[in-house]
């Protein structure tokens, strides 16, 4: 008997699945460490995949 699998996920369009990036503030701190902040994708809000559409119309975005 064979096991189901789940289907893939759907990749977020604006970002293709890489949903943060860690972006360099220029410059070292007194320890020597880069300064860098996180950058999300605004439309997954850095999760990597996309919403599917029933999910939008209904109001919810978990």
């Amino acid at each position: 008997m064979t096991h189901r699998t789940r289907p893939p996920s759907r990749i977020c369009r604006n970002c293709g699945g890489f949903a943060s990036a860690a972006v360099t503030l220029g410059g070292r701190d007194r320890h020597g460490h880069l300064r860098t902040i996180s950058a999300h994708c605004p439309a997954c809000h850095g999760t990597g995949t996309a919403h599917s559409p029933a999910r939008l119309r209904e109001g919810t975005r978990a």
